[in-house]
């Protein structure tokens, strides 16, 4: 066990080599470009000397050029070792329509977000998550114009692959493309119901080929197939402020373009009454009846991705995972955790597996909205859930989230996609928010003013439209983690 921990901890050194290495490559490239200037040839050049496609060196030239003069933070933490070429060019592509100034600006934010984070705060998926939001406040007009001109590039691409394969990639906008995968694997996992022994991958990927083929894939879509969550503030769904708006497995888009979504004829409107204080959903304007559904449902609004640090699937996507298991080991109940929206988390199917599994202990706290994962060879690490609102009230900080290395101390960092730092506690003040749960398609929300001092705390998240059930649990070991996160 010693010896693997130490291989581990190895293979993190390397990283950091690796991640000093790439920048160094992009000073390096960037100093050429400005040598020559203009002159296109020098790529060419560059071309046998790194080993890789013109277009790939196109893309480390410009990568160096932006990191370089636009965001030296960034290029500090890869020389620190803190963060690869690959995060970098992830966080290049968020701030790249981003003029020189309010690139720096985002840079500087962000140096200061990642200070005492944890170590999962540099996965790139977290990176790009956080400069999101951060290119979000620093410039909320332009990130609508630049999510506008997105969509007007949408394109369909043919890649050829190896071994008789190619790739089809679909580039829609970001809830049009889930509302597809929903629809498409609501498909498979009904044909994997009634016995069809493809897995789950190959299942939803012969179901798209048949749709687009007009061939029928022998199953007809549930009732409520595509699905996506919209979370909107009251005051942004009135179009008086433009902050807040997430989609969820995906993070923050622009206020114009969620009014767009709402506003659409297929969108469903559901009320979600939050705690002014901490930003949590408390309660759900109800539509249904079975309080399942209406548990599942806050859970998914609330947490919106799987718990797991480093994942962001949808939680529409994952299975209602009791934290504390509804079964005690004599089988009867008896002791056994509560249905209920406090013992209550969304996992993918992987990391639900992955929490039973032997050394593994991944434990989340839904009301403090913590996660915490013990490898087996003794890595600790934590994260926290950011609210659905913003909160209203300032709150004590608690000790940064750590990474618990055995026998030494890690850097403290913070995670990107969860909360900035723990509160304590407060006394709850009492839910804001009216409920209104569907919405006469093409209106304006009529809300109701919030008592005197308060301001309106509803969200309301679109849903085109639902599903409910998941996936059984597939016993062939073959196939058990078939259903992987593609986020």
């Amino acid at each position: 066990m010693d010896d693997v921990m130490e291989e581990i901890e190895q293979l993190g050194v390397v990283r950091a080599r690796r991640a000093r290495l790439d920048a160094e490559e992009l000073e390096l490239l960037a100093a050429i470009a400005a040598d020559v200037g203009d002159d296109r040839g020098v790529v060419e050049e560059l071309t046998p000397v790194l080993r890789v496609s013109t277009r790939e060196v196109e893309r480390r030239v410009e990568d160096g050029r932006s990191v370089v003069r636009r965001m030296p933070q960034l290029l500090a933490a890869m020389r620190s070792g803190a963060v690869e070429s690959y995060g970098a060019r992830r966080v290049l592509a968020v701030v790249d329509p981003l003029d020189d100034d309010t690139a720096r600006q985002v840079d500087g934010l962000l140096a200061e977000k990642l200070t005492d984070a944890p170590e999962t705060a540099w996965q790139p998926g977290n990176l790009a998550q956080r400069v999101r939001r951060l290119v979000e406040k620093t410039d909320p007009d332009g990130q609508t114009e630049r999510a506008r001109q997105a969509r007007a590039e949408r394109k369909l691409e043919l890649t050829p692959g190896e071994h008789a394969m190619s790739s089809l990639e679909v580039s829609l906008p970001a809830e049009r493309a889930g509302a597809c995968y929903s629809r498409v694997d609501a498909m498979a996992r009904s044909l994997r119901h009634g016995g069809d022994v493809r897995t789950l991958d190959q299942l939803r990927a012969d179901v798209a080929a048949d749709l687009l083929l007009g061939r029928d894939p022998g199953v007809s879509p549930p009732e409520a197939a595509a699905m996506v969550y919209l979370h909107v503030p009251v005051d942004a769904a009135l179009s008086l402020s433009n902050n807040g708006c997430e989609l969820d497995g995906y993070g923050p888009i622009p206020a114009p373009i969620a009014r767009e979504i709402m506003t659409n004829e297929r969108s469903i409107w559901r009320a979600v009454l939050c705690d002014p204080g901490t930003g949590e959903p408390v309660d759900l304007g109800r539509t249904r009846r079975r309080p399942s559904a209406v548990i599942r449902e806050l859970v998914r609004v609330r947490d919106r991705e799987c718990v797991m640090p480093w994942c962001h699937r949808p939680a529409r996507h994952c299975d209602h995972d009791h934290e504390h298991p509804w079964t005690t080991s004599d089988g009867d109940g008896s002791g056994g955790g509560a249905t209920s929206v406090a013992n209550g988390g969304p996992r993918c199917r992987r990391h639900h597996r992955l929490k039973d599994r032997p050394g593994w202990n991944a434990r989340y706290d839904p009301t403090r909205g913590v996660t915490r994962v013990t490898t087996p060879h003794g890595a600790t690490y934590t994260a926290h859930r950011d609210p659905v609102l913003t909160p209203t009230r300032d709150t004590p900080k608690r000790t940064a989230p750590t990474r618990e290395d055995p026998g030494r101390t890690a850097p403290k960092r913070q995670a990107p996609g969860r909360q900035d730092s723990q509160r304590t506690a407060p006394a709850r003040e009492a839910p804001t928010g009216t409920v209104q749960t569907r919405q006469t398609p093409g209106r304006q929300a009529p809300g109701r003013e919030a008592p005197e001092g308060r301001a309106p705390a509803r969200h309301v998240a679109r849903v085109e439209p639902e599903r409910e059930a998941t996936a059984p649990r597939v016993t062939d070991p073959k196939h058990q983690d078939d259903d992987s996160p593609p986020f």
